[in-house]
């Protein structure tokens, strides 16, 4: 009897083991183990600020790269990620498990964001490109930089604000609000407007504001960066003999239509705080985002007595500069004629 006893006991066990094996075993390995990733290349789950955990589930949904999803909401459950996750852009990858996932979700490792801009004209088209990147919506960065109070705080107006945003590679979370956003980009001002470039700034007796408005204008009007300081140069010229600056990208900008290849007597005419034909001075805000480059050129300009500067006849790109008007307008003779040729109008 005894022997039978221990024969059903060992069977029973055998069966529990077999059970465990053939139903409980799997579930736990799939659970927690297995790659559940159906894609082969990394895709990206981006979970917004505030989402709820059915949004969170819509979206898993929607990117539709997991194996078994209800292995993985059986995990996320026991780990509570209802109340745990966090926003942001997670990238997924091919044989990540149920496991990493949630332990991602939870801590909230997102993959950062390469932000890259350079020479955006407006600040509207700079507000529409980075709503592509981050989560903020173009209107919400507008509304600050159109705030007066908001930009005061940082030493700017809604004027001259967008000579703030440094051209530039940098890396941020998608989930990045527009206030973070912006205090980022002044963090980067700051940083680049060092104690060298400050000191030159001053040299010159410019805010750093002033330098990018002319710097501005420099990089519109230069085609080659080579040219940039001696164009720099001829503004400050300009400037320091109380000349206005006549500069025709300027025109282009007061008029906002950027076709104009030939600005005619009816351009000059806009009445615009940025048409450097009718206002003494600078403008009151860059008319693009100038590049490093242009910064630093109208920082180091070239010496010379250029007050004047016209297109090159052959459309290189180059200028004729001259320091009298009676060689600025043999210049100006040249480039019009050729114009004409042509057949450009306007």
């Amino acid at each position: 009897m005894p022997i039978k006893k221990s024969k059903n006991i060992l069977i029973a066990i055998v069966v529990v083991i077999l059970l465990l094996a053939v139903f409980i075993l799997p579930k736990f390995y799939f659970k927690y183990f297995a790659n559940n990733i159906k894609v082969n290349e990394k895709t990206y789950l981006y979970v917004p600020t505030g989402a709820t955990f059915q949004q969170l589930k819509d979206s898993i949904a929607k990117g539709d790269f997991l194996k078994r999803p209800e292995y993985f909401f059986s995990l996320a459950t026991d780990r509570e990620l209802q109340t745990k996750f966090k926003s942001g852009k997670y990238a997924i990858l091919p044989g990540m498990t149920n496991r990493a996932l949630t332990n991602m979700l939870i801590a909230g490792n997102q993959e950062p964001v390469d932000i890259s801009f350079r020479n955006v004209r407006l600040k509207g088209n700079f507000a529409k490109l980075m709503s592509k990147k981050l989560e903020f919506d173009s209107a919400a960065l507008m509304n600050l930089l159109d705030s007066s109070q908001f930009v005061g705080e940082y030493g700017f107006t809604k004027d001259n604000v967008y000579t703030m945003f440094i051209p530039n590679s940098y890396e941020m979370f998608w989930n990045t609000s527009a206030k973070d956003f912006f205090q980022r980009m002044n963090k980067e001002y700051k940083t680049f407007w060092n104690p060298e470039r400050l000191k030159k700034a001053e040299e010159l007796k410019m805010t750093p504001q002033q330098v990018t408005v002319l710097a501005s204008i420099v990089d519109a009007e230069a085609l080659a960066d080579k040219e940039m300081p001696t164009i720099a140069g001829l503004y400050l010229n300009r400037l320091r003999r109380g000349i206005k600056l006549e500069a025709d990208p300027t025109v282009i900008f007061a008029n906002n239509d950027f076709t104009i290849r030939r600005v005619l007597n009816r351009h000059l005419t806009k009445e615009s705080p940025y048409n450097t034909y009718r206002n003494f001075g600078l403008p009151p805000g860059p008319i693009m985002m100038p590049s490093i480059n242009a910064i630093d050129a109208t920082l180091n300009p070239e010496k010379h007595n250029y007050i004047y500067m016209c297109a090159k006849e052959d459309f290189s790109g180059y200028h004729n500069f001259a320091s009298t008007l009676s060689e600025h307008l043999v210049n100006a003779r040249k480039f019009q004629a050729a114009l004409n040729q042509r057949n450009i109008k306007k």
